[in-house]
């Protein structure tokens, strides 16, 4: 599998150059481990079989590469059976719309049976499918739609009534993890396992008894899935990002996987002792306090958030470790300006700055 991978790139540009067909086997657009190792497995076995192999069999991971990261169960799960990211190849890497107009596409769907209206013009070049959401539409093609845990268990059975000697460990491996993941451990009780699901874990592992136990991948791929920890503040954002729309706005919502007691961290703050007293906030998710310590400037509250926030300083705009500037040595005062007579302060007052701050921010050229 892993020389297989490395080598899709090139057999894609060979072919191209070539005028040859390019047989693309590709998942869906959210991209999640089922989608991606259901079209590298399935790619790597048509590659395997198909006779003579004409075509290029390339798997094709359904996302920007840019939006990989985002992927963090997948990630894991690759690089622990030695799949290169380098080595794949992502949607805005590949060119299909040219290719089927240029007669050379062929396409096989993993994990959907249903193309996007972007993608409409493709559908008259897709070949085969292998889905196991409910049928929505019948494709005009052969398919295989069943209602198993995890296209990862169709794409097993698949193999497995191919030639012996075909599936390696690796592919084992990838297939395994999946199947363990979507059916959440073979667990009745989640609702999501069939007989077909657990009868194709008995088969990897009956082939490769080295595969590592249910609980051992399941649990390492659950912390993997639930990762932020090498995510900048944007990615995660974007990890889990929802949107509804109408004709005047768009409504961004995102899930953050960490527990947010930095409020509690100052509260409870005895070096220095910041002497918070909560002022009524106009929403739940906004705390807003005075601070009876005068003397507490921010250049002593930093070093407690950042003991706080620890490996999550990126995510809370402290990408940079540097320490906040020395007092001028020329200063009148080394103490905070609130040591003086503090003005009167409300939430209202707080949030009309903080939005007229944001109207007046320059915009971004990088975005």
């Amino acid at each position: 599998m892993e020389r297989f991978v490395e080598g899709r790139r090139a057999a894609l540009q060979e072919n191209i150059q070539c005028h040859q067909e390019v047989h693309v086997v590709m998942g869906n657009e959210a991209c999640d481990l089922d989608s991606a190792v259901s079209a590298l497995a399935l790619a790597y076995f048509l590659a395997k079989t198909s006779s003579p192999p004409k075509a290029a069999f390339i798997p094709v991971l359904n996302i920007p590469r840019s939006d990989f990261a985002l992927r963090t169960e997948t990630t894991f799960l690759l690089r622990e059976q030695g799949i290169a990211e380098t080595s794949l190849i992502f949607r805005d890497e590949i060119d299909l719309a040219r290719l089927h107009q240029a007669g050379l596409l062929s396409l096989t769907l993993v994990d959907h049976h249903v193309l996007p209206s972007t993608d409409a013009a493709l559908e008259e070049a897709i070949v085969d499918v292998l889905d196991h959401r409910p049928l929505e539409r019948v494709p005009s093609c052969q398919f295989t739609v069943e209602l198993v845990g995890s296209c990862a268990t169709l794409v097993t059975e698949r193999i497995a009534q191919g030639p012996p000697g075909v599936l390696d460990r690796t592919t084992a491996a990838l297939l395994h993890g999946t199947i363990l993941l979507d059916s959440v451990n073979l667990n009745p009780a989640a609702g999501k396992v069939t007989p077909r699901d657990v009868a194709c874990i008995s088969l990897l592992e009956s082939r490769f008894p080295e595969l590592p136990a249910h609980n051992t991948i399941y649990e390492a791929l659950q912390a993997a899935k639930f990762d932020v920890s090498e995510l900048t503040t944007e990615q995660m954002l974007q990890k889990d990002l929802k949107t509804l729309s109408n004709d005047e706005l768009v409504l961004a919502i995102s899930g953050i996987y960490i527990n947010l007691e930095v409020c509690q961290v100052l509260e409870e703050a005895t070096v220095p002792c910041l002497h918070l007293q909560p002022l009524p906030s106009p929403w739940s998710c906004v705390s807003i306090y005075t601070q009876g310590n005068a003397l507490a400037s921010r250049k002593k509250v930093l070093p407690i958030l950042r003991a706080a926030l620890g490996g999550l300083g990126a995510m809370a705009g402290l990408e940079e470790d540097t320490a906040p500037p020395p007092t001028p040595m020329n200063s009148l005062v080394d103490e905070s300006p609130l040591a003086q007579a503090v003005p009167p302060l409300c939430p209202q007052a707080v949030l009309e700055r903080v939005s007229r701050m944001a109207a007046e921010q320059p915009p971004d050229p990088d975005k």
